[in-house]
C-alpha cells in the first residue's frame, strides 16, 4: 500500500506504464486504441430500460451485432441488475437468463469477445465453459470469496471493481479518509490477490456511482490518471447513470450527450475501456480522441 504522505508524489512521477495487452484464451491482444465494451443487461429492470432485454435470441442477437458492427470489441452479458434496491435473483434464475445467450451469441459471432457481468463464481463459471472469454465482478470477489481462485483457475482476464457493501446498502459506505488513497489502496491489495491466485490480465474500474457521491463521482473522474500508476488498464463506465442525470436533469433517456462528455474526459485521462449502451457515439468519441491524440 502507498502511504499518504508518498500518494501524491508518486502520481506525479508518473514512472508506471500501464499495460495494454490482455490475453484471452491463448491470444495475445494490444490496446492499439481505447475499447468499448457494450452492455447487453438480460434483465426486466436494469435502470436504463432501452438496455434491458428479456434474453429472445432474435432480438439479442439483433442487439449484439449492432453493437459488434457500431465498434463493440467486447459485449457484457449481465443477469443481475445491480441498480440500487434492484430484485434479488438465485442463482438458478441468473443462470437461466445469461448462459443461453451467451451460447448462442458466441454461434453467431466466434469471434466476439464476452464479457460475463455477475459476482457468482458458479456463474462465471458456467458462462466461460460455454464461451465467455473474461469476468467483470461488480464487487471485485468481496460478495463471492471463490471467485477470484476461480477466475485464476480459469485463466481468464479479471475486472475487478471498486465497491462497498452490496447494491442495495453501498450508498451507505459513502465516507472515505482519503477518496483515492482509499480506492488505490483497495486495489493495490485486490491485484496481489489476483495475482496471487493465477489472473494474468486484471482490468480496474473504479464503480462511478457505486459507494460514492455524486461530487466524488466528478472528484474521481477528474482525477482518473493518479489510478494509472497501478499499471493496468482502467474501464470507466459511466453510461448514462444517475451521476449525469442528477446534475443535469432528466434521466437515463437523456443524459446520452452527458454521457459522451464525460467519456472524452476519461480517455484524455487514460481509461482503456469504455462500458456503454450506446456504441456507435461512444466510437465516435473515441475517432474525435484519436484525432487530437493519435
Amino acid at each position: 500500500m502507498i502511504a499518504k504522505d508518498q500518494f501524491n508524489s508518486k502520481f506525479e512521477d508518473n514512472l508506471f506504464p500501464v499495460k495494454k495487452t490482455l490475453r484471452l484464451k491463448g491470444k495475445l491482444h494490444y490496446f492499439a486504441e481505447p475499447w468499448i465494451m457494450g452492455i447487453i443487461n438480460i434483465t426486466p429492470d436494469s435502470f436504463f430500460s432501452a438496455s434491458r432485454s428479456l434474453g429472445e435470441k432474435e432480438e439479442t442477437l439483433k442487439k449484439a451485432g449492432k453493437m459488434l458492427e457500431d465498434g463493440a470489441a467486447i459485449l457484457d452479458i449481465g443477469g443481475y441488475s445491480s441498480r440500487p434496491n434492484a430484485v434479488h435473483i438465485s442463482l438458478k434464475e441468473e443462470l437461466n437468463r445469461v448462459i443461453p445467450v451467451i451460447t448462442f451469441i458466441k454461434q453467431e459471432f466466434p469471434h466476439a469477445i464476452v464479457s460475463i457481468d455477475t459476482f457468482r463464481h458458479e456463474v462465471a463459471e458456467r458462462a466461460v465453459s460455454v464461451g465467455a472469454d473474461m469476468v467483470n465482478d461488480i464487487s471485485g470477489g468481496q460478495l463471492d470469496k471463490q471467485m477470484i481462485p476461480s477466475v485464476g483457475y480459469m485463466e481468464v482476464p479479471f475486472i475487478c471493481m471498486h465497491m462497498r457493501g452490496n447494491p442495495g446498502n453501498m450508498q451507505e459506505f459513502t465516507v472515505y479518509d482519503n477518496l483515492e488513497k482509499d480506492i488505490v489502496d483497495y486495489f493495490s491489495i485486490k491485484i496481489k490477490e489476483c495475482r496471487e491466485a493465477g489472473i494474468k490480465d486484471v482490468v480496474l474500474d473504479l464503480g462511478f456511482g457505486f459507494a460514492k457521491t455524486l461530487d466524488q463521482n466528478y472528484h474521481l473522474l477528474k482525477n482518473l490518471s493518479h489510478f494509472n500508476l497501478l499499471g493496468v488498464p482502467i474501464l470507466v463506465g459511466i453510461s448514462r447513470k444517475s451521476m449525469i442525470y442528477k446534475y443535469l436533469g432528466g434521466g437515463p433517456g437523456e443524459a446520452l450527450n452527458g454521457t459522451t462528455a464525460l467519456n472524452m474526459a476519461a480517455l484524455i485521462s487514460g481509461a482503456m475501456v469504455l462500458r456503454v449502451h450506446d456504441v456507435k457515439e461512444a466510437k465516435e468519441t473515441i475517432n474525435l480522441y484519436k484525432k487530437i491524440h493519435p
